[in-house]
């Protein structure tokens, strides 16, 4: 006669009562949480570093070396990089850049990444190919200069930075393969109901793919906002503005310049900060995506896990 398996009396059960842990269970667990400490401190101690730095004198800094606690406390490196305002403008635009391009790149690899994983669309292997092609091998810079400023006639627009990275290969591959996890059986479904594509793929698959989206959406972002090259290559003094890392590139090159042009000759050389100038950029340029990516973490892990398993 088979056993009556225990009920559970919820009642009467204690929901503090924990699992007792041996002696060999909190040493591992006391070295791995030293180990992840000690790990997470390595992280933070080059930040921290150039913060300290970027609020020494250049003097202190070309005599001791970069400092985690600022010595002869300064601010004129950060004062060199707002003067004039023009830094704000490029934050501004660089804000804007970030959020029309993660909003507008996520859409499009999404569609695309859908429909690639579509059993009934015909030409996916074939468009995979030509995408996966592109990641593999480049026509050069010359033709593509070409091709933005000759053909699609983009030069001094900041279209020319925001549609080059709106569609990555490697952020398409990964949505494609996280798409995979979910049961095509959903999109019949919803074509037995009635529903068309774009009702299936707004109403039962996008509300699937936030772990996908989070991810690919900090790829993106973290690439509009570091964006410097594709500016260098199609923006000049025409425009009104630049965008952020562009704009903090171009002060501590003049800066550098200033140093070694004629001009030094008037000014000593420790009045130049341009080793604190290095740090205030760095300060200023990583500290609001630093703080977005918390929000997005638990999202972020789990896409990467998905992306990575899926073949």
């Amino acid at each position: 006669m088979a056993k009556k398996d225990k009920k559970i009396d919820y009642d009467t059960y204690d929901s503090s009562a924990r699992v007792k842990l041996g002696t060999s269970d909190y040493v591992i667990r006391g070295i791995g949480y030293v180990f992840v400490t000690l790990y997470a401190l390595a992280c933070i101690f080059p930040f921290l570093l150039i913060i300290g730095t970027s609020f020494t004198s250049e003097a202190v800094i070309r005599s001791a070396g970069v400092q985690l606690f600022p010595r002869d406390f300064t601010t004129e490196a950060y004062d060199m990089v707002l003067k004039g305002g023009a830094i704000w403008k490029s934050y501004l635009l660089t804000i804007l850049m970030t959020g029309v391009g993660t909003g507008v790149g996520l859409l499009v690899i999404s569609m695309t990444g859908y429909a690639l994983q579509r059993k009934d669309f015909v030409l996916r292997n074939v468009i995979s190919f030509f995408i996966y092609f592109t990641s593999l091998f480049q026509a050069g810079l010359a033709p593509y200069y070409l091709l933005m400023t000759q053909t699609y006639h983009l030069k001094d627009s900041y279209f020319a930075v925001l549609l080059p990275l709106l569609m990555s290969p490697w952020l398409i591959i990964l949505m494609k393969n996280f798409v995979k996890s979910i049961p095509f059986e959903i999109t019949e479904s919803g074509k037995i109901d009635g529903a068309g594509d774009m009702k299936i793929f707004t109403s039962l698959i996008l509300p699937m793919l936030k772990p996908a989206l989070a991810t690919i959406g900090l790829f993106l972002a973290l690439g509009y906002w570091n964006e410097w090259y594709q500016s260098s290559l199609f923006l000049s003094s025409k425009v009104d503005a630049y965008p952020l890392q562009y704009m903090l590139y171009k002060v501590v090159n003049e800066a550098n310049s200033l140093k070694n042009s004629v001009a030094a000759q008037f000014v000593t050389v420790t009045d130049l900060p341009t080793n604190s100038l290095k740090m205030a950029t760095a300060v200023v340029a990583t500290g609001p995506i630093v703080l977005l990516y918390p929000f997005v973490q638990r999202y972020f892990i789990g896409g990467i896990t998905v992306g990575a398993v899926k073949g």
